[in-house]
């Protein structure tokens, strides 16, 4: 794979080091080999004493321990530098989710996401920490092996170079198939992740409407697929290991063959020569069958790889941010011009919005369902950039500012903000880039209304809430994330219909707390309450994503048809 490939040559110091490494081995399994055979051939054959060979038996340890140093030495590197490179992956599969955040939820499950970024990286940790060092290994040692094999006894590296062969060939055949088969199981794992996330989070919807056990058969037919899928994956490899033992060791005593007629009916080689032999062909076949191994678990990488490769490479537009400050507090000057954004070739799309908003003006976005009202507002927010036209800040393009700044100036409070798990204090204090005392998340909370609220309960500010907000009430979670713009400041704040669904108390905090933060920030809404309209000092009309028409409710009430027909419906009348 192209990527695998990349991020290797980017690992230059390490694959320089495990290729020295490897060397060294070469040269510590040729000098076990030598001495080995010459300490059996001096007692055995020659009658030296035990003490004879005490030295002898001293190098052979030492040498043991240099080759077991270098083979840890280089398994270590492959490992160091998995680990590098999957961290580097997995920053860019977060940048690429983050950078567009909202983008990225429309594409896939939250559960394949996951999966991607935890388990597919990590498939492709043997490719770098296995595979890699095991190729240099049996690339280099065999070669000093062969070289040395020849030097001593030529018809054994015929035979060697005759069977050897067999075993790369065998690898790719099944490479091959290990591959698809990998890929199949990544995805029947990202498959089985997303709905089993997918199901929990909609755990209580699935009870209310009978779907449960339907769901779980669903969960279950996913999980045995994926079973299926690595049962295969673990066949191939039980496989591969059987047919590469025995090539090894088939070739293996072929040489052994030789040898033994060599030795004993022509006797035209000595014991030390045959016996060499047999040390170091074992060792050759090793090398290559350690390769075949590691073969299979590349190849298993490869099917990561190849999953990671389509991840990054699906197009999902991120939003562009430069390095121009933002010096002043005060709320900035917004000119959208010809702004236009579309999520799919065939879905809805915004076109061609072309307005001004001032600092400190309180706007009202808005228009039928499915209109463009929330697109729109994410659009202003940064949390997609225009396809088409421009955003400008303070005469400045939106892509020319630093993100930081841009966040630190801006509050977005949807219908359903989320709130982590954790205290309703540090949930407030979520507001505060530069750390809040408690004093200061009183007083916000004071602010938004809900001080009173949160007191009353037995722990305070200190009490648990779940994740997503779970055991407060919409109204609630609403207030605390008003309380987090106040704790903010910022000097541009963004609501997305902030009172649907909630009472006519917790409404009315809303309105006034909204009306409070409006004093300091320009305030930008998508409303579909009347008296929240009328209050707007401006309103945008939006139809089927299209700017219809701007002005204040008077202007539009006497001037455009359609929100004329918007307010009689909202106030009970007859659409004339």
């Amino acid at each position: 794979m192209d990527r695998l490939k990349q991020l290797m040559m980017e690992q230059k110091s390490k694959l320089i080091s495990m290729f020295i490494l490897a060397v060294l081995s070469g040269f510590a399994i040729i000098g076990q080999a030598y001495l080995f055979v010459i300490i059996v051939d001096r007692i055995f054959l020659k009658g030296y004493g035990f003490s004879q060979v005490i030295p002898l038996l001293i190098g052979l340890l030492a040498v043991l321990l240099t080759r077991t140093l270098f083979t840890y030495l280089n398994l270590r590197t492959g490992i160091k530098m998995a680990s590098t490179i999957k961290g580097k992956l997995r920053r860019s599969l977060l940048n690429k989710y983050s950078n567009s955040p909202l983008q990225a939820s429309l594409h896939g499950q939250s559960g394949q996401k996951v999966s991607v970024m935890m388990d597919t990286v990590d498939g492709i940790d043997s490719y770098f920490s296995s595979y890699i060092p095991q190729v240099i290994q049996s690339t280099v040692i065999p070669l000093m092996l062969l070289v040395v094999i020849f030097m001593e006894h030529w018809t054994t590296g015929i035979i060697i170079l005759i069977t050897a062969p067999f075993i790369p060939v065998f690898m790719m055949i099944i490479g091959f198939k290990t591959r698809d088969k990998s890929e199949e199981q990544f995805d029947q794992m990202a498959a089985f992740s997303g709905t089993f996330l997918d199901t929990l989070q909609g755990l209580t919807t699935l009870k209310l409407f009978g779907k449960s056990q339907q769901q779980k058969e669903k969960i279950r037919n996913s999980s045995l697929r994926f079973r299926d899928t690595t049962m295969e994956v673990l066949k191939i490899a039980f496989t591969n290991s059987l047919a590469l033992e025995f090539i090894s060791m088939l070739s293996v005593g072929l040489v052994a063959l030789e040898i033994a007629v060599r030795l004993i009916i022509f006797q035209d080689i000595t014991f030390f020569t045959g016996f060499l032999m047999l040390i170091i062909a074992p060792e050759f076949f090793t090398k290559l069958k350690d390769l075949g191994s590691a073969f299979h678990t590349g190849r298993t990488s490869m099917g990561a790889a190849k999953k990671l490769e389509e991840e990054l490479t699906e197009t999902i537009q991120n939003v562009e941010w430069g390095s121009v400050p933002i010096v002043s507090t005060e709320p900035p000057h917004i000119e959208l011009n010809q702004a236009g954004f579309s999520y799919n070739t065939d879905g809805f799309a915004l076109r061609n919005i072309t307005h001004e908003i001032q600092p400190y003006e309180q706007v009202a976005i808005v228009g039928k369902s499915g209109s463009g009202k929330s697109t729109m507002l994410n659009m202003i927010a940064g949390l997609i950039s225009p396809m088409n036209g421009e955003i400008r800040i303070n005469g400045k393009k939106r892509e020319q500012l630093r993100e930081h700044d841009w966040f630190d100036h801006l509050s977005y409070i949807s219908q359903d903000p989320y709130l982590f798990s954790g205290t309703i204090a540090d949930n407030i204090a979520i507001g505060s880039s530069k750390g809040a005392s408690r004093t200061e998340i009183i007083k916000a909370a004071e602010k938004a209304g809900i001080d009173i609220l949160i007191q009353s309960l037995d722990h305070g500010y200190d009490t648990q809430i779940g994740e997503a907000g779970r055991g407060i009430s919409v109204g609630e979670r609403q207030r605390i994330a008003v309380a987090r713009a106040f704790l903010k400041r910022p000097s541009v704040i963004l609501f997305d219909e902030p009172t649907t669904g909630l009472d006519l108390q917790t409404e009315q905090i809303l309105q006034a707390s909204i009306k409070e933060l409006g004093k300091n920030s320009t305030i930008i809404t998508v409303a579909h309450r009347l008296h929240t309209i009328k209050n707007a000092d401006k309103i945008l009309l939006l139809e089927d994503g299209e700017l219809r028409a701007s002005g204040s409710h008077e202007d539009l009430l006497n001037s455009d048809a359609v929100y004329r027909k918007m307010v009689t419906v909202q106030q009970g009348g007859m659409a004339q």
